[in-house]
């Protein structure tokens, strides 16, 4: 089996933090727990190191998700609307049961063919940008725009030495400055639950 990630997942890292680098951060995003018996998703920085992990994904519960730091203190928090047509959910950051909701995010809809997948805006009285993504999360080709059309983050196909494609299951994940990169993550979430590759593998 090629080789995911250089270092030994279980080696915890502290939890990244919003980025700061002048150069766009790269994150590793496994499909897969590294718990036995449960799904999630498993993300690795460019050194290797743990940076993210989601262990309470379930088939059975796609209401809730929450995206935790190695430690295992959540991160963020995403919920589903209930009630409601199309697929809208609500962010929250910190830990139960101070929750703090700072996001919204709604599946696009139209009846013309577009490139916009979803839009993620701020919750209630929240300031802040407005999120565009655009691009086709089954092919793992997506960039997350802000108001002004610049970049804040990409969703791109990862492949390992010697040009072998890993697949839908493990891609990467470019995180631009100034972007939080849990949030990044959590974005990656909702389009995963948005778009439902789950429920069809991708093949090649």
């Amino acid at each position: 089996m090629t080789k995911i990630y250089p270092n030994s997942p279980t080696s915890l890292s502290p939890a990244v933090d919003i980025a700061v680098d002048l150069e766009p951060s790269s994150f590793t995003v496994w499909r897969k727990s590294l718990l036995f018996n449960c799904s999630g998703f498993t993300v690795f920085d460019a050194k290797g190191n743990l940076a993210f992990r989601v262990d309470n994904y379930s088939f059975s519960n796609r209401t809730e998700i929450v995206l935790m730091d190695t430690a295992g203190n959540s991160v963020f928090t995403v919920r589903r609307k209930k009630l409601t047509l199309v697929d809208h959910w609500h962010i929250f950051e910190g830990e139960v049961p101070a929750l703090r909701r700072r996001f919204s995010a709604r599946k696009h809809l139209t009846l013309l063919p577009s490139k916009v997948l979803a839009h993620v805006k701020p919750s209630g009285g929240e300031k802040g940008p407005i999120y565009c993504v655009e691009g086709s999360f089954s092919h793992r080709s997506c960039v997350v725009y802000d108001e002004q059309r610049r970049p804040v983050l990409e969703i791109r196909r990862k492949e390992a030495i010697g040009g072998v494609a890993f697949g839908g299951d493990v891609f990467r994940l470019i995180v631009h400055p100034g972007f939080d990169s849990g949030l990044a993550m959590t974005i990656v979430i909702l389009l995963e639950q948005m778009f439902g590759s789950r429920a069809a593998p991708i093949r090649g």
